[in-house]
């Protein structure tokens, strides 16, 4: 069901499989968890056939953890690189999940690798490539994320108490 709302802006946050980005874009303002080159080689092509520029973030994995999704920071450059070759996809900035169970000193620690990332990446970013956003916290640690340069936090359980 499509939801006649102009004023509405969705984001689609948590990891977006390929096969699901056709259905996606075309109702989405940003997409935060772009984790591969794959899938901005099927967002750009889901750009073109809707004759837009898709929005996105590059989720990082900043954590390490092998079971978290996004760029290894080390392939933060190529990626962005990558991006120059894409005409149908915006970079916006950065997206990354903190560890679960971590405390506050970890927490803030990943937040501020995401943020050194964006200030280290920011002068050599190509021209499709604007990194204002950085997108971290979820309900638990917003307001760590928030003073560590978070510009967008994702809440629910927070909201729905």
């Amino acid at each position: 069901a499509v939801i006649e709302q102009p004023d509405l802006s969705w984001h689609m946050i948590g990891h977006l499989q390929r096969n699901k980005v056709k259905k996606t874009v075309p109702f989405v303002s940003l997409i935060h968890s772009v984790d591969s080159n794959r899938l901005l080689n099927a967002i750009n092509a889901a750009g073109a056939d809707e004759d837009r520029l898709v929005s996105v973030l590059l989720e990082v994995n900043v954590s390490g953890d092998e079971a978290k999704h996004g760029y290894d920071p080390t392939q933060l450059q190529d990626a962005l690189d990558y991006v120059a070759l894409l005409k149908n996809v915006r970079v916006q900035g950065l997206m990354c999940m903190a560890g679960l169970g971590l405390d506050e000193s970890a927490t803030r620690s990943q937040f501020a690798a995401l943020r050194d990332l964006r200030d280290r990446h920011t002068g050599s970013a190509p021209a499709n490539v604007n990194l204002t956003e950085l997108s971290m916290g979820m309900s638990a640690d917003f307001e760590w994320a928030i003073e560590e340069g978070a510009t967008i936090v994702r809440l629910g359980s927070v909201l729905l108490k």
